[in-house]
């Protein structure tokens, strides 16, 4: 990988309703990206909740899915809500599916984060939190930018649309950092060979 060769980019939104502003933060990643990057969106709406035994039957045909679009994406980018004053139960569950996969499609990957709330902090709590989780994935965080939207209600429009220009320039910002860290990691020999992901 060189400093030209395109990125590609799998963004995973940690809400599931159809409204959310963080999904519509994920949307506007895919609509702009700059040159030599594409974003594209993971759905996690059909993973079940983890259980050991259905784990032991076989892992859900969602799991797996995720975990090969994982391990084929040159980057993750995480868009979450902050539930709690941490991670949504519905991303970290699908983190923990993912994770048992072999190879666990995490390991070695550069990644980001986006995070919208309604209130001043933008999600920053949150953030952290996925941050811990991500040393055990073997994730390799971006540590700048950072893209914390806070007030979301002037910057999104009834539609959820992004439709402030400063935070669609930093989302920007934000995944031309992330994808000049991933050509680092590669070069560095520190990203993964590429695998299948086995069920």
């Amino acid at each position: 990988m060189n400093d030209t060769t395109p990125i590609n980019i799998l963004a995973i939104a940690g809400s599931l309703r159809e409204g959310s502003l963080n999904k519509g933060a994920a949307a506007a990643a895919v609509a702009n990206a700059p040159p030599g990057v594409q974003v594209h969106l993971a759905e996690i709406d059909g993973i079940p909740l983890f259980n050991g035994d259905l784990q032991d039957a076989g892992f859900p045909d969602s799991v797996i899915e995720l975990g090969r679009r994982i391990a084929e994406a040159d980057a993750i980018l995480f868009v979450t809500p902050e539930y709690n004053y941490s991670v949504p139960g519905v991303l970290k569950n699908a983190i923990d599916w993912v994770s048992r996969l072999s190879p666990q499609p995490f390991a070695g990957k550069a990644a980001g984060i986006i995070g919208v709330s309604p209130g001043n902090l933008g999600t920053a709590r949150a953030q952290y939190h996925l941050r811990q989780i991500g040393v055990f994935l073997d994730l390799h965080f971006l540590n700048r930018p950072e893209v914390m939207i806070g007030q979301a209600g002037t910057k999104f429009d009834a539609e959820g649309r992004l439709t402030d220009e400063d935070t669609v320039n930093r989302i920007q910002g934000l995944l031309t950092a992330l994808a000049d860290w991933a050509r680092r990691l590669d070069q560095a020999g520190q990203t993964p060979t590429r695998l299948a992901v086995a069920s």
